[in-house]
């Protein structure tokens, strides 16, 4: 998940109401049907850290519903997340001589992986980021260039033994944008390490969690590893057939949970809609339409001879276990974008959509929140990582978790 913002945006917004909900916009009209709790938006600006704000959004919201004492107000620290994230990856890379690959991107699982082995921390205790490079927001258009050409140049070194004070240099790269990690801090009177913090505030536990999705090129009811350069942990996703995996996401939110959902926004449907830029995504049962969709073309405008009808929310394609999976072999459909679902809405014509958190700023009539058509979801989804319990029973059974 990399794609790269190139505007900076509000930090922070305010979640949505029902009166935002209702709220007309063009030729679409808004009502939820269910909403569970979510925390403010954010911003990851001009870096690829989707899958870190993404996946931070999702255990906020799972740590308030394990703990209801918990505000809405919880936000955890998105520096002390990819920190850690690059110098293992880079770790990674260098290991196999530059074959895993060292980008920007990230997915769901880094943040498991490193709650269950570092923990983590609430915002505020590090910078954000060091003041020094006179950022407000993630802006790694300086930061992120050269640590890649540094890792590259070890792991492509023709040296017959690696010196491994690199670690250190790398590690000093990332302390000089993010600062420190603390071994240990104080929040709300209480001192906490990392580790604490997720177990005895956060009362989460890493296990729980689990990585769904939905292809044909593999069995069904068993994991494997999802083949995407993001996924450089090489983590294990469980393989559903359509149906349930829809069932999967359509019930869980109906009995009050979230889920963290990875998938391809580069497509004609994920777009602003009309003169008010409606923020909803569908698959418009239309002719593609080249050039819409790019994270650049929905800041900066469509591309000339680009068209999305108006009424494109109104007729979507039949999607089909085949259209997926053709999608993802020929590369249509690609690791774009971590966001997180946590509500039903419905139009004035009773089609029901997924209620969706971005972390691109306060942007949009629903300041930073998205409608997304089911049969989007079912299109596009790469997969998504989601809370055990959280799944049918049934279908528990199935894939023995």
């Amino acid at each position: 998940m990399k794609k790269i913002l190139p505007v900076a945006l509000a930090a922070f917004a305010m979640m949505p109401t029902s009166s935002m909900a209702e709220e007309k916009n063009d030729s679409l009209v808004f009502t939820t049907v269910i909403e569970n709790p979510v925390t403010n938006i954010k911003n990851q600006n001009n870096s690829g850290t989707c899958w870190s704000y993404s996946s931070l959004a999702f255990l906020e919201s799972e740590a308030i519903k394990k703990n209801p004492s918990l505000k809405e107000d919880l936000d955890l620290c998105e520096s002390f997340l990819v920190s850690k994230t690059y110098v293992d990856r880079a770790d990674r890379n260098i290991r196999t001589h530059g074959d895993a690959s060292f980008s920007q991107g990230g997915s769901f699982y880094d943040a498991i992986f490193c709650m269950k082995n570092y923990g983590l921390i609430p915002e505020g205790i590090m910078p954000y980021p060091v003041t020094a490079y006179g950022d407000s927001l993630f802006n790694f258009s300086s930061f992120f260039p050269p640590m890649e050409a540094y890792v590259t140049a070890i792991s492509k070194s023709e040296a017959k033994k690696i010196n491994p004070a690199w670690k250190k240099t790398m590690q000093n790269m990332v302390d000089n944008y993010f600062g420190e990690c603390p071994t240990q801090f104080e929040y709300k009177g209480k001192t906490y390490t990392p580790q604490s913090f997720v177990k005895d505030y956060l009362k989460l536990d890493p296990n729980d969690y689990v990585s769904i999705t939905s292809y044909t090129h593999q069995p069904f009811y068993e994991s494997f590893i999802l083949e995407i350069q993001d996924n450089w942990r090489w983590a294990s996703s469980y393989n559903l057939p359509l149906d349930e995996f829809m069932r999967v996401m359509e019930e869980s939110i109906k009995n009050g949970w979230t889920f963290a959902w990875g998938a391809d926004v580069s497509e004609d449907g994920f777009n602003r809609r009309g003169s008010k830029n409606q923020c909803v995504a569908t698959v418009p049962d239309v002719k593609a339409t080249a050039g819409v969709g790019s994270d650049q073309s929905r800041w900066i405008g469509e591309k000339a001879g680009a068209k999305i009808s108006e009424n494109d929310g109104a007729g979507e394609k039949t999607i089909t276990q085949e259209m997926r999976q053709e999608g993802y072999d020929n590369w249509t459909t690609t690791d774009d974008h971590g966001m997180q679902i946590y509500g039903l809405a419905k139009d004035q014509n009773g089609k029901e959509y997924f209620m969706m958190k971005n972390s691109w700023g306060n942007y949009g009539p629903y300041k930073g929140f998205w409608y997304v058509s089911k049969p989007f979801v079912a299109y596009k989804t790469m997969n998504i990582v989601i809370n055990k319990n959280a799944v049918p029973k049934d279908i528990r059974k199935k894939l023995g978790i």
